[in-house]
C-alpha cells in the first residue's frame, strides 16, 4: 500500500473507532510494522491532523475532524451495504477486508442495519494457508500487466505449467476466474483460481497489451460460457 493510501486509510480507521487505538492494533489492520505506524501518526501529526496520543492507552482522533455526510438517499445506501455484503462470497480476502472498511465508514455515518444480510456463502476462500494463491496478487498483476507463471490443475486433475499474461478477473457465485492470454496454448483461456497451486512473477510485464487482449476477450465472450477454466 503507497503511503499517501496508507495515512488516508489510517484517518478512516481513526473515524470508525469507538475508543483510543494502539499502535500494535493499527500495524495489525493495515497489515505494516508497529515503527512504520509511528512514523506514520508522526506524519499525520504534522500535517495537523488532530491525533492525540497517550503512552499506554494509546491513539484518538480529536472529535469536530469528520467526513461530510454521504449524499446517498436510503435505497442506495441498502444497494451499497448488500454489494459490499456480496463482497464475502467472493473469496477474494482483500476485498472483503476493503468492503469491511467501508461499511465501517459508512457505519459512523449512517443508522447500521443489522437486518440486511448477505448470505456468506460462494466461492473458496483464497487462503494461503489452505495453499491458495491470492487473488489480491493476480488482480494487481492485471493492473499492472505482469507476466505470472503459474502451476495449474485442470478438472481431470492434471497440473500444467503456464505462462500467462493475465487481463481480467471473473468472479462467480461458486468460482472467481483469471482470464488471460496463455504462451502454452497460445490463446485466451480462463483459470479458476481455487486450481492455480503456485504463481511467480516472471520480472516480464505486456505495457499496453491489456487493452487489445480485453477487447478480443469481449468480443469472444467466452466467459459466459461458465468457464470452468484452461484447456
Amino acid at each position: 500500500m503507497k503511503k499517501s493510501n496508507r495515512l488516508f486509510e489510517t484517518i478512516q480507521i481513526f473515524r470508525a473507532a469507538r475508543g483510543p487505538l494502539r499502535a500494535e492494533d493499527l500495524a495489525a489492520r493495515l497489515e505494516v510494522s508497529v515503527r512504520t505506524v509511528y512514523r506514520d501518526i508522526a506524519a499525520l501529526q504534522a500535517m495537523r491532523t488532530p491525533i492525540l496520543g497517550e503512552p499506554g492507552i494509546g491513539y484518538v482522533l480529536r472529535r469536530g475532524y469528520d467526513l461530510p455526510p454521504l449524499n446517498f438517499d436510503e435505497e442506495e445506501v441498502e444497494a451499497l451495504r448488500v454489494g459490499l455484503g456480496m463482497l464475502s462470497r467472493s473469496g477474494d480476502r482483500s476485498l472483503r477486508r476493503a468492503a469491511a472498511r467501508i461499511s465501517a465508514k459508512i457505519d459512523a455515518l449512517q443508522v447500521p442495519a443489522d437486518w440486511l444480510q448477505v448470505s456468506p456463502w460462494g466461492a473458496p476462500e483464497d487462503d494461503p494457508a489452505l495453499g491458495c494463491v491470492s487473488i489480491s496478487m493476480l488482480r494487481a498483476a492485471v493492473r499492472d500487466e505482469r507476466v505470472l507463471r503459474i502451476d495449474y490443475e485442470d478438472g481431470e486433475g492434471q497440473r500444467t505449467t503456464r505462462t500467462i499474461r493475465p487481463i481480467g478477473i471473473v468472479y462467480h457465485i461458486n468460482a472467481v476466474l483469471v482470464a488471460a492470454w496463455c504462451e502454452l496454448r497460445a490463446g485466451l483461456r480462463h483459470f479458476r483460481t481455487d486450481r492455480i497451486h503456485a504463481c511467480t512473477p516472471t520480472g516480464a510485464t505486456f505495457p499496453g497489451q491489456g487493452d487489445v487482449f480485453r477487447a478480443v476477450w469481449a468480443e469472444q465472450n467466452r466467459w459466459e460460457g461458465g468457464g470452468e477454466g484452461a484447456s
